[in-house]
């Protein structure tokens, strides 16, 4: 690695020290899947979205309900307090793609058809609003 990427990187380690969030990986549903349920929550209140996500119908809410908790968790950890009411909100919460798993199934007349098996990652940014 070069000096100027090796720089780039190390930039970007330090600024990830100043914020607050917590990653999901390998979740075996599609990302579209995933994505309804994040939309619901981007940009709200944690306890309001911890209550959105509890009565959500989708499987995946619980995911995202248990990463939610996570960065909520890391938050206390690097400020050394306890999150109060109204104070913590979600920043920024994105879905990527994650490795596809190629599987054949059996078709008519000696042919296979392709299966997909999706999967994504998820990662969740929290932060006080004044911030």
């Amino acid at each position: 690695m070069g000096k100027r990427k090796r720089l780039a990187a190390d930039a970007r380690k330090a600024a990830l020290k100043t914020q607050y969030f917590a990653k999901l990986r390998n979740v075996p549903s599609s990302p579209r899947k995933m994505r309804y349920v994040v939309d619901l929550v981007r940009g709200m209140e944690v306890n309001r979205a911890l209550a959105t996500l509890k009565f959500c119908a989708k499987a995946a809410s619980a995911d995202v309900e248990k990463l939610l908790r996570s960065a909520i968790a890391n938050w206390e950890q690097k400020n050394e307090r306890k999150a109060e009411d109204g104070e913590l909100y979600i920043t920024k919460i994105f879905v990527d793609c994650g490795a596809t798993l190629k599987r054949m199934r059996p078709a008519p007349q000696g042919r296979g058809y392709r299966i997909r098996k999706r999967s994504n990652h998820v990662t969740l940014f929290v932060d006080t609003k004044n911030d």
